[in-house]
């Protein structure tokens, strides 16, 4: 029985071993999210082999120093940020183990510490901080190479869609464009001016169906096309016409819907013309806002037509503002409802077109809409009397 035993005990440390390292597996990198990651390790070292765990990490490429992680055993799933440089209480008895956060042979991202009153740190604890430490810096790689990844694209995003072209300087003109969500890259939205002749200009929103680079490159296309379609000084509804005609020709784009605005200063007038897009609000000087009733056509790229135009009067201080689906709708709701909230809005009567793209985004929770939004408020300059 003795033999039985003594026989056994090599393999029980193995064992438990092999079930630490298998849940570090499971626990640690479960996102690609860089500071949940941290905070997994830390949980885990603590409990196993327990003691106090502390992470201090070096910055990104570019990026400011970054504070240290630690978690102690008791404290919770859920450790606490600590500032400093993971310094710990001095202790006469505390042993501590020490390795870098890295995988094999690429440049540390900081370092892992443990420490504990007693017992002492053996052989086994420093395997499992190795390979901990080592899992937890190769999902903190992935994540820092799609922060990257991410903030590239969303400034290639936003330099293709805040860059239109001038307008007259007769508008007071105000544009924004947010992405879906936190990992979104590129999407397919996008606003747009074009000057045209005798002090008018033309405004543009549209929204290329579907997500993702196929979507953005689509929807490049559309605004190169309607640039060289609208230098042409066609109406709106005929501008639309001509694209769908053009855009029909190559199958490979994908369908779009575009509001076109032709703004008349000189005149105090807006022509509309719809492809599938939903309708622009008019906020008055008072704060108070309205949707523009408009005929509306298909999206651009049937190959349908039947484009209408309308033109409504705009009075001293209104500010119009267009924009795409992601500014309104919601999961589940019924797209009047979503507009209703929209022309429901009071804002401040003192707003410029600036304050009022952000106020709408802020009250209309925007920067959490499960779609790209794109917005582009206008008012005519007001003159000085002379």
């Amino acid at each position: 029985m003795a033999e039985s035993t003594r026989g056994t005990e090599p393999v029980e440390p193995e064992r438990r071993l092999a079930a630490a390292l298998e849940e570090a597996i499971g626990r640690i990198g479960t996102t690609l999210d860089e500071a949940l990651t941290c905070r997994e390790l830390t949980a885990f070292l603590a409990r196993h082999p327990g003691g106090t765990a502390t992470i201090t990490l070096t910055p990104g490429p570019g990026g400011p120093a970054l504070p240290a992680v630690a978690d102690a055993p008791g404290s919770g799933t859920e450790p606490a940020s600590v500032p400093g440089s993971g310094s710990f209480p001095a202790s006469g008895t505390a042993c501590t183990l020490s390795v870098p956060l890295a995988v094999e042979r690429e440049r540390p991202l900081g370092t892992v510490t443990l420490t504990r009153a007693a017992p002492p740190y053996g052989d086994d604890d420093l395997v499992v901080l190795r390979q901990a430490a080592r899992l937890a810096a190769r999902h903190i790689r992935h994540a820092r190479r799609l922060a990257a990844t991410e903030d590239t694209a969303l400034h290639l995003q936003r330099a293709l869609v805040a860059e239109p072209g001038r307008p007259h300087p007769n508008l007071e003109i105000a544009g924004r464009y947010l992405p879906a969500g936190p990992r979104a890259l590129v999407g397919g939205d996008w606003f747009e001016t074009v000057r045209l002749h005798f002090g008018r200009t033309l405004l543009v929103v549209g929204d290329v169906m579907g997500h993702g680079l196929d979507a953005a490159v689509d929807m490049n296309a559309y605004r190169t096309a309607l640039r060289e379609v609208a230098a042409t000084d066609l109406p709106p509804h005929r501008v639309l016409r001509h694209l769908d005609a053009v855009v029909a020709q190559d199958g490979a784009r994908r369908p779009a819907t575009c509001l076109l605005v032709r703004v008349d200063p000189g005149r105090g007038t807006a022509t509309f013309a719809s492809a599938g897009h939903l309708p622009p609000a008019v906020f008055g000087p008072d704060g108070s806002a309205g949707l523009v009733e408009l005929p509306v056509g298909p999206p651009l790229g049937t190959g349908v037509g039947g484009y209408e135009p309308a033109t409504r009067t705009l009075a001293p201080g209104d500010t119009l503002l267009l924009f795409t689906d992601g500014l309104v709708e919601r999961r589940g709701e019924d797209i009047d409802a979503s507009l209703a909230r929209l022309s429901g809005l009071r804002l401040p009567s003192e707003l410029a077109p600036e304050g009022i793209v952000d106020a709408v985004l802020s009250r209309l929770d925007a920067h959490r809409a499960e779609d790209d939004v794109a917005v582009l408020a206008t008012r005519v300059r007001t003159r000085p009397a002379a």
